[in-house]
């Protein structure tokens, strides 16, 4: 089959069953708990490395690997794997996004059980000789609101077991089509109507600073007094002071919590709290998903060893240097972009349409389709997207990608287009690169020029044109102290309808924004970090 016996170094524990087909094709050495330098040492002898989290897999590593083809992952995480130098080396990184999907939706729904019915308190209290059963009355699941905020793999797997506890199901994720919703039986609210009518709450949502706590003091201010919180996701979710604040103050009811910012942890201000209930992030810990993951791993390094594509590829293959020349400035582009298009578009997308025309539409743009789905998806999923998934991650969500290219380009030398059609509307964004800067030069119906600059924070808001609205906003601005750096209007005819985009050297608290939203005619105000 091959033209010499490959070889497959493993340097963490790794689930022997799952690693069976592995052997039938390649030597396979198992060699944990190796210090970094005796992985350099002979990792120029292997083809493939596999790990779980022990080992670090450096760019000293990788750079010593002159046979290495693949490097993979057991498990979801790839953080202890150095993938940009695995890019630049030419290596594949793989990992089982999958693995654990079902353990950690059996988890979620073991702390949902166990908090409904006080499980872990009473069995202390027993186990302490006291029988004390009136001090544990719990809720039933079934007719309770389970608020699911992300529905990716894990939170869809989680929605379809909460179904048969006959709970009614509310979902919140942007980025899922509504007949995928449907499907699984949940109705797609947004984030307010969510906080607001669970009686369960649930987060499957990757950490970063879109969604570093995503719970936070603001919105325990709305969920009902008899909520439970669960997270099994990642720790920095939720703001945990003021989760066992509002606990203290029976604002809310309990919660259940798999994951810290910080791990391993033995000191928190959620172990002293009785309605918490911890466990020391066990959402993978089944031999079920450390089976699957070794097994998931194993049979990529097969198909990569036939010269197969990678079902779980997390870094993208070679792209000759000349494509990445070009298109690099415009993948930054993208991103930035998918944030303008992901903040002020409104309702449910249903298909992603990205343009692209003059001097890039003569590439192979697949990467870009790359980074735009990517970028759309970085605040609700902890998936990777790369040339080797797009297509199906956005399959999954039951979202349709359409592309167009065109060779002529009016006014720039490239532009690059997204658009979100959703259940309500279309929107659009677009921009191009000029003298290495980015430029936003249409945002939805509006053509304008704004240059983005790191750190800074933009307002948008749709009005009326008239006389003194600018000024209006100027002096609510002025009178908060927030300076407004650079300004921009857009309009569609005198007097007609019209945008407004301030570029502020700070955030605008919601307070000032609501201020602006009660001038007359102002219709929206949105920020944005870019």
């Amino acid at each position: 089959m091959f033209d010499r016996k490959m070889k497959v170094l493993i340097t963490d524990d790794i689930s022997e069953e799952g690693i069976e087909s592995l052997r039938n094709v390649a030597q396979v050495d198992i060699k944990p708990n190796l210090a970094p330098q005796g992985i350099i040492d002979i990792i120029g002898d292997y083809d493939a490395l596999i790990v779980r989290s022990q080992t670090q897999v450096t760019e000293s590593i990788i750079e010593a690997g002159r046979n290495l083809q693949v490097i993979a992952r057991a498990g979801v995480g790839i953080d202890n794997v150095d993938v940009d130098a695995a890019t630049r080396c030419g290596v594949l990184v793989v990992n089982a996004p999958t693995g654990n999907t079902v353990s950690a939706a059996e988890h979620t729904i073991a702390l949902l059980l166990a908090s409904a019915r006080n499980v872990p308190q009473a069995n202390a209290s027993l186990k302490s000789g006291q029988w004390r059963r009136n001090e544990f009355m719990g809720t039933e699941l079934r007719g309770k609101a389970l608020g699911i905020i992300g529905l990716g793999n894990v939170g869809s797997e989680v929605a379809k077991r909460a179904h048969s506890f006959e709970m009614k199901l509310i979902g919140n994720d942007p980025l899922v089509s509504a007949d995928y919703a449907q499907k699984l039986h949940i109705e797609l609210v947004d984030m307010k109507a969510l906080l607001r009518e669970s009686d369960f709450i649930t987060l499957h949502l990757p950490l970063n600073d879109k969604t570093k706590k995503i719970i936070g003091t603001k919105e325990l201010a709305m969920v009902k007094p008899s909520v439970r919180i669960i997270n099994c996701a990642r720790g920095g979710l939720i703001d945990e002071e003021a989760l066992v604040k509002a606990i203290k103050e029976k604002r809310v009811a309990g919660a259940a919590v798999d994951v810290f910012e910080k791990e391993p942890i033995t000191e928190s201000i959620l172990f002293g709290v009785d309605s918490i209930i911890v466990t020391p992030h066990l959402g993978a810990s089944t031999t079920e998903a450390q089976v699957l993951a070794a097994r998931d791993v194993a049979e990529q390094i097969v198909e990569i060893f036939k010269g197969l594509p990678a079902r779980a590829a997390v870094n993208v293959p070679y792209i000759p240097s000349e494509t990445m020349t070009a298109l690099r400035p415009y993948t930054k582009l993208a991103r930035t972009l998918c944030k303008l298009v992901y903040r002020l578009a409104e309702g449910q997308t249903r298909v992603i349409r990205i343009s692209y025309e003059g001097d890039i539409s003569e590439y192979d743009t697949n990467i870009l389709k790359a980074a735009v789905i990517g970028g759309l998806l970085e605040g609700t999923s902890d998936e990777r997207v790369n040339l080797v998934n797009c297509n199906l991650v956005a399959a999954k969500r039951g979202l349709s990608i359409v592309e167009e290219k065109e060779a002529n380009c009016e006014n720039y030398s490239s532009l690059l287009t997204v658009e979100i059609q959703t259940n309500q509307a279309s929107f659009a964004v677009a921009g191009t690169v000029m003298h290495d800067d980015m430029h936003i030069v249409r945002i939805g119906e509006y053509w304008l020029d704004i240059v983005p600059t790191p750190g800074s924070y933009f307002l948008f808001s749709d009005h009326r044109d008239r006389p003194g609205l600018i000024g209006a906003v100027g002096k609510i601005t002025g009178d908060a102290d927030i300076n407004i750096s650079t300004m921009h209007l857009g309009r569609l005819q005198k007097r007609g309808k019209a945008m407004l985009v301030l570029t502020l050297d700070e955030p605008l608290p919601e307070e000032i924004q609501q201020k602006i939203l009660e001038i007359p005619e102002v219709y929206s105000v949105k920020q944005v970090e870019l």
